[in-house]
């Protein structure tokens, strides 16, 4: 077995999931100023339910997939879907180059999520750690400031959701497949989605309001062949990307490659030039480093700690 070869091929798939998931802010992105948020999540919703019976069947299994933890589930799937649809509205109102930096806090709330629910133990250089990723945090949201953008909150949100989505993931990995899980929030999604629907109609399209709040309030209207096939293509860049990932962390060693998940910025920051001219601020840059710096520390010590144990 050559592990050098299988490592590279491991970073390969890594680097490709994330560039396949950057496709999906673009195509929102793009869209997003004449479509509702929650229209758009409905026929992405649509296209990947099946495609998750397909992982089902790859797994060698038939029939509808099932779950005696049917709770966990649901609320896995809801949490998700609040974390997609926050992370969408986030776009409506920053750059790729925020989002992406505000988002390199999720091992920071990871982390701190599982000392809490979990009563994992973390040693003061990790929280140390924290505290440093948490101030990066703060140089690219500047609460307070006259730069301030509503929209952070929202990818703050999304990413609180899926910190927590990890936590009840780490539950379920023991008793459920990941064609089961994904299944099921992909069927919260829909659900969840079609039960809003009346949310425009009952509060109303309100003028002057910000743009995260007026994507999510927005009417829906039909989209035109092109629009709709963007939407119902962001189903297939789902299954894409979680394919690729799935296939790194199955070819090459977890901690190895985890790192490289922060390429995301990079590739966010490269769209946001190439097609809006977005241009990162100095605070934004200097935010996401120091997040990152905090990210890769606490990859870094759960990699010791975990050789520790191994002896």
């Amino acid at each position: 077995m050559d592990t050098n070869r299988d490592n590279i091929k491991g970073v390969s798939f890594l680097l490709l999931a994330m560039l396949i998931f950057s496709l999906q802010n673009i195509a929102v992105k793009w869209i997003g100023g004449d479509y509702s948020v929650l229209e758009i999540v409905t026929f992405r919703s649509l296209v990947a339910l099946p495609l998750t019976l397909l992982f089902f069947r790859f797994e060698g299994k038939r029939g509808l997939p099932k779950t005696k933890r049917y709770r966990l589930e649901y609320l896995r799937g809801g949490l998700l879907f609040l974390s997609y649809t926050t992370h969408f509205m986030g776009l409506a109102a920053l750059s790729l180059a925020d989002i992406e930096s505000i988002r390199y806090s999720a091992p920071l709330m990871i982390t701190s999520l599982s000392v809490f629910f979990l009563g994992e133990k973390v040693s003061l250089p990790h929280w140390l750690a924290l505290a440093i990723g948490f101030c990066g945090i703060l140089f690219v949201v500047r609460p307070g400031s006259a730069t301030f953008n509503l929209g952070s909150i929202f990818i703050l949100l999304s990413v609180l959701c899926y910190a927590l989505n990890v936590i009840i993931t780490r539950q379920l990995r023991t008793t459920d497949s990941s064609a089961t899980m994904a299944y099921y929030s992909s069927l919260v999604y829909l659900l969840a989605s079609i039960i809003l629907i009346p949310l425009p109609m009952l509060v109303g399209e309100p003028s002057n309001v910000h743009p995260s709040l007026a994507f999510l309030l927005r009417a829906w209207t039909m989209p035109t062949l092109l629009d709709w096939l963007i939407m119902s293509g962001l189903g297939l860049v789902w299954a894409a990307g979680m394919y690729f990932m799935a296939r790194a962390y199955s070819t090459a060693q977890a901690t190895l490659v985890a790192p490289f998940e922060y390429a995301s910025l990079p590739i966010n920051v490269m769209w946001g030039f190439v097609i809006w001219r977005e241009i990162p601020t100095w605070m934004t840059l200097a935010g996401a480093f120091l997040t990152l710096l905090s990210g890769l520390y606490i990859l870094y010590r759960g990699r010791i700690e975990q050789h520790k144990k191994q002896r």
